[in-house]
Order: structure tokens, then sequence, then C-alpha cells
């Protein structure tokens, strides 16, 4: 019975599945394998000294993870306001090194990298100006503000031999690596469709920051704030809830999007699409910002040496009645994927052959009353982290040590960045300008 349950697996085209069991009483059409840990391989623990230049809510959760790799040590915080440095003292001494400007910590001979998690705005100067001063850097997605920003901060990277990680921390995942794998084992077949969906229903989801008590003028270096942006008056509400305002943020493409397209193309190796539509609209969130809360994308991915053509659909909702729903669906003309940062559902939609002989004996069983044919599901295959799982967030900063330790390969180096960030940002372009769209992946450049 065992080597037929065996042969059952292999008849429905399951690909990459050693050691699989079916617990007693489990279907055959959905059967759950385990994705490995990653094996911790240290060559060697060389002391990394960090500073952080943004303490906002994604900075420190960066900063966190990044200190639970071995041998961190955290120098330095910046930030333009005040209470976000006295809080970073209150969590790790006196002694931590605080300022409203980040040359302070680039000057600092002691760092050796920093973690780049402003607004978007100024992404691409404190990251020029980070790798001419000999940091290694490790920066929030995306990486620009502006496509125009792409090819100075490319070149900037390439000669400073500096290692330069862009921070789309789902990219590094079990889930997107067995799904690569099981794409590169013909698991779905031939790829034509992908779509992702990211769907909020909360004021901070759609955010809507709350804006402390003493923001003022004297407690937030304004002027800083904006200095690579247009002139603008103090206004606390477009620091904290910058993201709704275009010349601070990228809007829901720049901030999910955004991962997506990181994660799609690591999978399947596309360098982008040729040509994005969008639309979307302010259906809720009417409280001044001038990005949409419904946006909807359209990309058209063509035939490559690494992919077949495909298109893609990527959906955003900040008023999402269901709430919660983050996926990545690969679709192929032998099945589907939804992919999630520490799970894989595999779906096939091929023909049960009647030939195996654990079949024909679960055939043999059916009495006369259950003749009559029944509903199935496609036989689905379920891969979960296995337990312990220290996450996509954490694999992704121990990618970015290990390689400024011992040189090993980035997993998202800016050009990579530059690709994943253009066609969002396009994607924001379309919407505005109620227009198609044409790039240039490989060229990076807009046609």
């Amino acid at each position: 019975m065992k080597n037929n349950r065996r042969n059952f697996i292999k008849e429905l085209g399951i690909l990459g599945m050693a050691g699989v069991t079916l617990p007693p009483g489990q279907s055959v059409n959905s059967q759950t394998v385990v994705i490995p840990n990653h094996l911790q391989k240290v060559k060697k623990t060389t002391p990394v000294n960090i500073g952080l230049i943004g303490a906002g809510g994604m900075g420190m959760s960066d900063l966190k993870t990044a200190l639970e790799v071995p041998d961190i040590n955290l120098i330095a915080v910046c930030d333009l306001y005040q209470a976000r440095l006295e809080r970073a003292k209150s969590l790790w001494g006196n002694t931590l090194l605080t300022t409203t400007d980040y040359n302070v910590l680039l000057q600092n001979e002691d760092i050796d990298a920093v973690i780049i998690a402003t607004p978007d705005h100024l992404h691409k100067k404190i990251s020029v100006d980070a790798l001419k001063a000999d940091k290694h850097v490790y920066c929030e997605k995306p990486m620009l503000h502006s496509i125009n920003e792409g090819n100075e901060l490319v070149n900037a990277w390439k000669k400073s031999g500096k290692v330069y990680q862009v921070g789309s921390q789902g990219l590094s995942s079990l889930g997107n690596e067995k799904a690569k794998e099981l794409l590169e084992q013909g698991a779905i077949g031939n790829l034509n469709y992908a779509e992702g969906f990211w769907a909020r229903n909360s004021p901070v989801g759609a955010w809507q920051y709350p804006i402390p008590e003493d923001a003022s003028s004297d407690t937030i270096d304004w002027e800083r704030f904006i200095e690579e942006a247009p002139n603008h008056s103090f206004d606390p509400v477009r620091f904290f809830r910058w993201r709704n305002y275009l010349d601070y943020g990228t809007g829901m493409a720049g901030d999910l999007f955004v991962h997506l397209f990181s994660s799609l193309h690591f999978i399947t190796n596309s360098l982008g699409p040729t040509k994005i539509a969008a639309m979307g609209g302010l259906r809720f969130w009417k409280d001044g910002r001038e990005v949409p809360d419904v946006l909807l994308g359209m990309f058209d991915y063509p035939n490559t040496k690494n992919h077949p053509g495909f298109n893609l659909s990527l959906r955003c909702n900040f008023v999402d009645g269901t709430s919660g729903n983050t996926y990545l669906r690969l679709v192929g003309d032998k099945g589907a994927m939804d992919i999630e940062w520490d799970r894989v559902v595999l779906r096939k939609n091929e023909p049960v052959s009647m030939d195996d002989p654990f079949s024909k004996e679960k055939a043999g069983q059916i009495t006369p009353s259950e003749q009559r044919k029944k509903m199935l599901p496609p036989p689905e295959m379920i891969y979960e982290a296995e337990k312990g799982y220290k996450g996509a967030h954490y694999d992704h900063f121990s990618n970015f040590f290990e390689a400024i330790r011992n040189g090993n390969t980035l997993i998202e180096d800016p050009e990579f960045g530059f690709r994943a960030a253009a066609p969002a940002l396009l994607c924001n372009q379309s919407y505005l300008e109620n227009t198609i769209l044409g790039w240039d992946p490989e060229k990076m450049k807009i046609i």
C-alpha cells in the first residue's frame, strides 16, 4: 500500500516531494510538506557595526531584526523627530550616538553599514552619500522616488564596490524559494498569468498614522525633511503620514506592489514588464491624501529566454471588507501556485489516471449507493515552513551581512531593486496620466 500511495503521488505530477506521507484520514487530494529551514552556515562572525537612518515604524522593525543576526552592533541612530531619538536611547542606552543629521553617521569611521528607512524621497540622496562615504547600505524599498534617479544610484553602487541590499524583505522567504524551485521543475507547466493582491481595512493600514501631541517645528527638523522635496510650510500631517503625498511617497504601488514585483521577478528570473497600465481611485480615505486607496495595475511580460510571455494583474484595496488578504499567484497550463512568505499551495488540474493501482483499489471499495460521481477539487500540495523558521525579514538581513563578511551573492542588489521599483513607479504615472506606458526592463529606461 505504501508503494501504491507513492505511485499515486508521482502520477499527480507534483515534484520535489521526497519523504511525503499521508496521515491517516487525510484526503489524497491534499497533502502537506514541510519546507526545511535554512542552514545557518556562518563562515566567520566578524562584527558589523551599523547605524540607523530613519527610526520610524519600518526603521525600528528593520533594526530589531538586524540585531537578531549574530555579532551586529548598533552605534548610532538618526531621525528628524526628537522623541524617536529619545526612545532609541531608552532602548539601547544613553551612550548611543543620536543625531538629526545623517552625515554624522556617514563620517563615523566605526560604522560599517547603514540602514536607510526614511521616506522614499530621501532614499536616493542618502544612499549615494553613504556609498561615497564607504558604507555598506541596506535601503528600504522602493530604493527610488523617481525613475530618473535609478541610473545614478546603480552607477554609484557599482563605482563604490560596497554591498547594497534593497529592503523588500519578503524576497528572501522560504516560500519564494520553494515557488522558484517548483516553477523550474515544471510543477504548473508553462506560466501564462500571474496576479497579486494586497488588502487592508484600518486607518493605520491605510497610512493614517497617529500624530504625536508634541509634534511641532521645535521637535521635528522640518527643513531637513523637505530638503529633497518642494518647499512647504511645516505640517505634521505631511511629516508623519508622508506616504499619502507624492512629494515624499510613492503610493500603493511603491509601498506594496513593489513587494509583489520583487517576488515575481525572483521566482521567474524576469527582468520586468514592457507595458504598464493602471486605474483606481480615492474611494474612502478622503483625508487630503494625493494617492488612491484602490489601485489596479496590468502588466505585459514578453517572451524571453528566462520565461514564456505572461500577463500580470495587481490590485490593492485599503477599504476591503474582508481585510488582510495578501498573495501572489502564478498560473500555468497545468496548475497554479499561491505564494506566501512561509507557505506555498500548489494545485494541479491534470486528470488523475485510473490505471494507478491505488486509484483502482479505492474505486473497488465503492458501494452501489456511492456510484454517482462527485465534484472533486484539483490535487493540492501545501508546502509550509518548518517550525522555528525565523522569517523572511531575518533571512534578508542575514544575506546582507553575509555579503559584507564573506562576499556571497546578494539577493536584491540595486539593479534588481531598480527593475522591481520601475514598474511600480510607472504604475503611478499611468494612473496619474491616464495612459499606457512602455518600459525597457533590460536597458532600464522608459520607451
